[in-house]
């Protein structure tokens, strides 16, 4: 095999990406990974991870301001270095995308930095900054990513009018923040900058936030974003936005028809996200994306053109860094010639506000849909010693489980830690547990997993605690 010849050449270095390639590498495979921007992609640079540093800061900064005082804690003078703020969160990026680049070294892995475009017979052009190279690939996957949605009638500026990658640099934090879209990475960055003092104004076009949701789960979670300062207006169309140097006035219409004028500091634009295959070159090797933009894919991965593979969110299915990875091992497993598995039905989805929201398997709105004989139990953190201790006491945990087998169909938590508690659900579902089963596990106490057991109890022989 030549110096530019591979076994398989893996386009993108994001979650879906990176995990392929490190997988294949171990599996035996000569691998390369073509990277156009930076190592880790937008996941690692500017998603997942700042944001979290960001909201794990925030969060500490609210705590000190507000909740200290219950402990018997004073901090005179308290105040926020924007600044360090934000060089905190570089540093966390800068360390894991760092990372990434050791463990390509380590399994051996090239890495060629430019922007891959796909040729007859498997073979990718990579235009870099110092020119342009040709690879070849017995297998190729494509994992590139997603980009932010722009709207024509008020795009992106990159200063006024700004995407999420634009909010996880701010140098200032804002007066007002009105963010279109209630989805989860809009909540995520409002409660940032609400948490900072900031006046978050969330614009949502659906009647609920967070749509895809359970409604109940939902409509608790709204309740608890609103008694924290947050405001939403709900059916709410945005008809245009202008921006000056100092701010932006944006024209709301409601559901009523009737228009009004909101002004804030900046305008998060904050409506989704698209499969990013721009400059692929898909239609030279035969692959023909949906309405959606998105790559057509079989069971094992495979596009329209024969030895070519799609991961990730350039795929149908929800826009998750853990969808991706799990993908990028299950696909790396099938090119080397063995076996890759995903269950679609128990990714689970997570908020990462305070509280956290997490979810998995069916919305109760499902279950009806789809003519489900089921019941449902929430329990209250209100009535966890764990979390009363904590100070943590809004929210529940929610399981939907079959009538006639007792198998668990889904599981929604809001409140301290959702998003590490959702695992235990997951890890359920995934061996077709009972609600007696959970109901029957020890679980430590004091911890707020407890709860999970009294949900489990509720569906089944009744609560302890309740």
């Amino acid at each position: 095999m030549s110096e530019n010849s591979f076994d398989l050449v893996v386009i993108g270095a994001g979650p879906g990406g990176y995990v392929c390639a490190i997988r294949a590498a171990q599996l035996g495979l000569k691998v390369a990974c073509i990277e156009k921007e930076f190592i880790g992609g937008t996941c690692l640079n500017v998603g997942c991870i700042p944001s979290k540093a960001l909201l794990e800061s925030s969060e500490l900064y609210s705590q000190a301001k507000e909740n200290f005082k219950d402990h018997g804690i004073g901090i005179e003078n308290l105040a926020l270095d924007i600044k360090q703020f934000m060089a905190r969160k570089d540093k966390v990026v800068k360390q894991l995308t760092g990372g990434v680049a050791m463990l390509f070294k380590k399994n051996k892995i090239t890495s060629l930095m430019g922007e891959a475009t796909l040729n007859a017979g498997k073979s990718i052009t990579i235009k870099g900054k110092e020119g342009s190279q040709t690879v070849t690939g017995k297998s190729v996957v494509i994992a590139t990513g997603s980009v932010p949605v722009n709207i024509p009638s008020f795009p992106f500026d990159g200063k006024r009018i700004i995407d999420s990658t634009g909010a996880l640099s701010l140098s200032e934090v804002p007066k007002s923040l009105i963010i279109v879209g209630g989805g989860i990475i809009g909540l995520e960055l409002g409660s940032v900058y609400l948490r900072l003092g900031t006046q978050v104004t969330v614009l949502e076009a659906f009647d609920r936030i967070a749509p895809s949701m359970d409604t109940e789960t939902g409509t608790a979670f709204q309740k608890i974003l609103t008694k924290q300062g947050m405001k939403f207006s709900l059916k709410a169309k945005v008809v245009s936005a202008k921006a000056d140097a100092k701010a932006v006035s944006v024209v709301v219409e409601d559901e009523t028809g009737k228009t009004q004028t909101l002004t804030s500091d900046y305008l998060l634009v904050s409506v989704g996200r698209k499969p990013y295959t721009q400059g692929l070159g898909l239609e030279s090797v035969g692959i023909k994306p949906d309405a959606k933009g998105r790559i057509p894919v079989t069971a094992n991965f495979e596009t329209q053109a024969d030895g070519v593979y799609a991961i990730g969110d350039v795929i149908a299915g929800p826009m998750l860094a853990h969808k991706a990875m799990e993908e990028g091992v299950a696909v790396a497993q099938i090119i080397a010639g063995k076996k890759g598995h995903i269950n679609y039905n128990l990714i689970p989805s997570v908020i990462y506000t305070w509280p956290e929201v997490a979810w998995v398997g069916l919305t109760e709105e499902q279950a009806k849909e789809a003519g489900l004989n089921y019941k449902a139990f929430k329990f209250p953190f209100l009535a966890v010693g764990r979390a009363i201790a904590s100070g943590e006491k809004d929210g529940f945990i929610k399981m939907l489980a079959d009538k006639n087998t007792d198998r668990i169909l889904g599981a929604h938590i809001l409140g301290p830690r959702a998003s590490e508690m959702i695992s235990e659900l997951v890890v359920a579902m995934e061996f077709g547990a009972k609600a007696s089963d959970l109901a029957n596990i020890s679980h430590a106490h004091p911890t707020l997993t407890e709860g999970i057991k009294e949900a489990a109890l509720g569906l089944t022989t009744g609560t302890i605690h309740l």
